[in-house]
Parts: structure tokens; C-alpha cells; sequence
């Protein structure tokens, strides 16, 4: 377990500020992750992810690898405005890549972050790492999830822009990495979070968890647990029967190899594996060029270990043996880089902050209406914050726990930039949108994002300058809607909020704007919320463990029924629990 930490929830910023005063050297930190601390003239490479995998992704900081790395919370995505920062303070005028693996959060803020330096002159472009042959079949690769093969992507990536190839070509290289890699991995045991009383997952003892995930995700299937040299042969088994396209049999490829622990998987127990690991590969006419046995992509202590393979051609192994030097990843003997010196450093973190505007007050019939909100959003957080636990526990069930304390995180940051907005007298619409970009920065992860943008364009639909009457309220509420539907992507039946979302907003527009209209709407939520237990994800972290989540509710759909029950409560003075309404609904 995760023993030493001082307040959880600083955890993930403390850990950085004392990585970064490990390795100035190498790293300089800049609002929402680190850079490097050298001198470079190139393309910059922007790793990105959530804490708790080092050496992934700030360890990578360095000459032959990544130019910056976006940080966000334990196994959440960083927001947007992190990105963004980040992606200021390492832009040298020849663009900025970023590359992560392919989950739902990180796809919302880093593709935001790069419509949003577009919009600013710097050209940002996003490479995505899908090497997990266990998150999804052949046919669906585009949908698989990006776990230890991240290192591959980055270095390639890194050694290419280091040769000081245009922007293009960079991308083009890292996504021929991305094509040519392939990952598979077991788990022996969950792992756990700073503060958490109990791991995230328990694989049931005597057995093995197949096709981990690196988020705290338990593996698809269960099995009995394996010898070194039989789980060895299942790792290499899966690998060599799924080849890369333009790679048609095995015999005389050459490879690289990593062969990955999760956390408190021993080196020497990664030694006992890897012997059989060659000796199969060589059996089989591989060539193993420059492998590397270690903690490569960890999930903090987690049980666990993973092998990939990159089926290589003469480009992809030079960018692979190239020098790098970084705090957590050295290979070969790369020169040390100038050193920038302090102007240069402070000049970094100055050019990654963009001072927000001045708030203009709105009208007296607005900052009335502010008033309201605030109260609103002071209720959505005490909900939050009373079922932040149980939102983890359904959360686990296949997805990382994160979900009730990315919520609370949220709803704290949203109310505490609305609050501050209010004292310098806002209208409600700069209200709403100062919360939601505070909840998306603090909360990362999908209902980051979609849980911002929804207050974004709530705020933008009342305004600044009048009253609102409830038919206008629910208009608004139904901008709110249209932003989650049009970023997220998810539908009816996907496992997510929307099995909520639209069955609601349905109800609230079904009759007239009147409590009883209020108190149907929020009857459906509950109803919808309980009955997504029957469902099978098709969207997100749970998809891949879709057979587990079924008899669960989706923990988003949960936390939007609270929401919608608590707010409907408040607007009409009633007090009904709503949480074992839902779990009722399923049981």
C-alpha cells in the first residue's frame, strides 16, 4: 500500500515539487507538470498523464525523450489548462506534440488543449499510444488504451525531434511506433491509493488477473496463477499471434522488448521471467535488440507485470537505441544539455500563464441570479462530498476509484471559483463559467471535462445581464446537455451519464415548467441511474471489463442522479435520499 503521503489530496502536486527539485539538472517546473531545463531549438514533445506511473510521465523529461510532461491527479487525466500551460512553456516555434495513451479524459482535455493553442499560434498535434491488445479486439484498435508501449511512442517521438525533423515528420514517426507495438499484461493483486483504506481491485488468491490496466483497472479475466516460465510463454504466446500490419510472419524480425513491473514485482522476479522470455523468442527466430526489464509504467504498488514487443525496421531501432538521459530512463551515453540558466527558467513559468480577464459585474437582476447558483453549487458539493466513498467503491468495480474523489475535487474547485467570482460582483454566466473551468482543471479525468463544459455553457446561456424564470433555467439546463452529448460522444445504452442525462432532460421538457414537472424529472434520473446496472459499457475505462461492470450502476450516472435529485430538492424544499433509491433499482 501507499504509505507515506501528508494530506491525499496533495499528494500528486507534492510528488512533483520534489521531483522536480531532485533533477533541476534536467527538469524545471511550470504550471501543470515539468520541461526541460535545457537549451533546445526543435519540435517539443509533451508526454502527458496522470500521477502515480512513474517513471511515466515526468521521468521521461530529457535529452533523446520528452520535452515536457502535462502531470494531472493520481490516474487522472491533467485538464486542458494544464496542458496548455505546459505546452506555452515548452514550445520553441516548431510545434508541440502530445502524446498519451487513449483514454476518454485525456482524448477530451489534450484535444482541447490543442484546439486552444492553435487558437493562440502553436501548432499542437496529438499522438496516441493504443498498444494494449487486451482493451480491445484487432478490429477495434483504434480503441485500445495506451499502457507500457507509451515508452516506445515517447522515445521514438523524442529521438526524432531531437534530429530536428519538421513537425510532420515527428508525428509520422511516433505513430509508426504506435503501429508497430504491442502490449499484454497480468496483475496478482490491486493497487492502493494515498489515504484509501483497502486496494482498488483483489485478485482472488491463487489466481491471476489477465489484461491488466494501468489505472488501477483489474484485468479482464481471472485465471489460476502461473509458473515464471508458463506465464512467460502466455505473454509471449499472445504477442507473437497478433503481428503489426507489414510484419507477416515472426521468424527473422528483429524486436524490442520490455518486459514491465507494475510496482512491487521484483527485479529479480522480472530476471526469472525474462529468461524464458528470450529463450522463446529466440526459439521462435526473433531477434531481441536492446530490451529493458524494469518499472517502466507502474500504477503505484500495484501486483503486476507486462511484456511488450515493437517489431522493428532500421528507422524504428536507431530512434530506439539512441541516447537518452533522462531522471527515470537513461540508454546509451547522451551528452549533458546546456543548462538554462534562472532568467531563462523563471522566463518558462512566466510564459506558461495567460492572466484570466477582469470580471466586469453584472446586473443587479444577474448577480441575484448568481446568488442562486452559488447555492447550487454549494449544495452539489456537499452531495458530493457525502457520497464521494460509494462513488469510488461502484467506481472499482471496473474502472480506477476515482470517480467520488474526482467529483468532490471538483465540485470544491468549482465552488471556490464561483464564490470568488460572486465577492467581485459577476452575473451568473461568468460565474458558471469560472466554475466550470475550475472543476475541469481540478478534476481532469472525463467527468472533468464534461462536468466543466456543461457549467461553461449553462453560464453562457443565462448571461450576465437578466433574471431568469424557470422556462429560461431550463433552457439553460439544456445547453448543459447538448455540451456533454457533443464532447463526450456517448448515446443511449453506452454505460455512462447520458443514460441519465437525456432521460431526464426528456422528463423536464415532457410537461410544464412546474414542480410537479421537477419532481417527475428527478423520479426519472434515479430510475435511469439504477437501471444502467443492466447494461454493458461500451464507452471509456469500464468498456474493456464490460462483463464485470454488469450488475453495477455506472458511477457517472450515479453521481448525476445525486446531483440532479439534491438540486431538485433544493429548488422545491424537499429533502428525499436519493442514493438508495438508485441502488433499490438494481438490487
Amino acid at each position: 500500500m501507499t504509505r507515506l503521503f501528508n494530506d491525499p489530496a496533495d499528494f500528486p502536486a507534492e510528488m512533483l515539487e520534489g521531483f522536480a527539485a531532485a533533477y533541476p539538472d534536467m527538469v524545471a517546473p511550470v504550471p501543470g507538470g515539468v520541461v526541460r531545463s535545457t537549451a533546445y531549438d526543435s519540435v517539443a514533445v509533451l508526454a502527458g498523464g496522470g500521477s502515480g506511473h512513474y517513471p511515466a510521465f515526468c521521468g521521461l523529461v530529457g535529452t533523446g525523450l520528452a520535452h515536457g510532461a502535462v502531470v494531472g491527479n493520481i490516474f487522472s487525466s491533467p485538464s486542458a489548462s494544464q496542458a496548455v500551460a505546459v505546452g506555452r512553456a515548452a514550445d520553441r516555434g516548431q510545434g508541440v506534440i502530445f502524446t498519451f495513451g487513449n483514454y476518454a479524459g485525456d482524448v477530451l482535455h489534450f484535444g482541447e488543449a490543442a484546439t486552444r493553442l492553435a487558437d493562440e499560434g502553436i501548432d499542437a498535434r496529438i499522438v496516441l499510444v493504443t498498444d494494449d491488445v487486451a482493451s480491445a479486439p484487432r478490429d477495434q484498435i483504434d480503441k485500445r488504451r495506451g499502457i507500457a508501449g507509451d515508452l516506445v511512442v515517447f522515445k521514438v517521438l523524442g529521438a526524432a525531434a531531437d534530429e530536428g525533423l519538421p513537425l510532420d515528420e515527428v508525428v509520422a514517426a511516433g505513430r509508426h511506433a504506435n503501429g508497430r507495438t504491442r502490449t499484454f499484461g497480468v496483475a496478482f493483486d490491486g493497487c492502493t491509493l494515498p489515504g484509501a483504506d483497502g486496494p482498488l481491485f483483489r485478485v482472488p488468491e491463487g489466481m491471476m488477473s489477465l489484461g491488466l490496466g494501468i489505472h488501477g483497472e483489474p484485468g479482464v479475466k481471472d485465471v489460476p496463477i502461473a509458473s515464471a516460465d508458463d506465464l512467460a510463454a502466455m505473454l509471449v504466446d499472445r504477442l507473437l499471434d497478433e503481428l503489426p500490419d507489414g510484419v507477416d510472419r515472426a521468424r527473422g524480425q528483429r524486436v524490442t522488448a520490455l518486459l514491465n513491473g507494475l510496482g512491487t514485482v521484483k527485479y529479480e522476479e522480472l530476471f526469472v521471467v525474462w529468461r524464458r522470455v528470450s529463450q522463446l523468442l529466440d526459439a521462435a527466430g526473433v531477434t531481441v535488440v536492446s530490451p529493458d526489464i524494469g518499472e517502466l509504467c507502474t500504477s503505484l504498488d500495484m501486483a503486476g507485470i507486462s511484456l511488450t514487443l515493437v517489431w522493428l525496421d532500421d528507422e524504428l531501432e536507431r530512434r530506439w537505441t539512441s541516447p537518452s538521459l533522462t531522471p527515470g530512463y537513461r540508454k546509451g551515453s547522451a551528452r549533458p544539455a546546456a543548462q538554462l540558466d534562472a532568467d531563462a527558467r523563471d522566463e518558462l513559468r512566466r510564459r506558461a500563464v495567460v492572466s484570466g480577464a477582469e470580471i466586469e459585474p453584472g446586473t443587479p437582476e444577474a448577480q441575484n441570479l448568481a446568488a442562486g447558483v452559488l447555492r447550487a453549487l454549494e449544495t452539489l458539493h456537499t452531495t458530493m462530498v457525502t457520497h464521494a466513498a460509494e462513488l469510488g467503491r461502484i467506481d472499482a468495480v471496473a474502472g480506477d476509484g476515482d470517480h467520488g474523489i474526482g467529483m468532490e475535487r471538483g465540485t470544491r474547485a468549482a465552488l471556490d471559483a464561483a464564490r470568488a467570482a460572486a465577492e467581485r460582483g459577476a452575473g451568473a454566466g461568468t460565474l458558471l463559467s469560472r466554475a466550470g473551468t475550475a472543476w475541469s482543471d481540478v478534476a481532469g479525468g472525463t467527468s472533468g471535462a464534461l462536468w466543466g463544459g456543461a457549467l461553461r455553457a449553462v453560464g453562457a446561456s443565462l448571461g450576465d445581464s437578466e433574471s431568469a424564470d424557470t422556462a429560461r433555467l431550463v433552457t439553460a439546463l439544456l445547453a448543459g446537455r447538448d455540451a456533454i452529448t457533443g464532447t463526450g460522444g456517448a448515446t443511449l445504452g453506452d454505460k455512462t451519464m447520458v443514460d441519465v442525462l437525456l432521460p431526464w432532460s426528456d422528463a423536464l421538457t415532457d410537461g410544464p415548467a412546474d414542480a410537479a414537472t421537477l419532481r417527475s424529472a428527478r423520479a426519472t434520473a434515479i430510475t435511469a441511474a439504477g437501471a444502467t446496472a443492466a447494461l454493458t459499457p461500451r464507452l471509456g475505462r469500464a468498456r474493456p471489463l464490460a462483463e464485470r461492470s454488469v450488475g453495477t450502476p455506472d458511477a457517472g450516472a450515479v453521481s448525476l442522479a445525486l446531483a440532479v435529485a439534491a438540486l431538485t430538492d433544493l429548488a422545491l424544499g424537499d429533502s428525499t435520499p436519493a442514493l438508495p433509491l438508485i441502488l433499490e433499482g438494481h438490487s
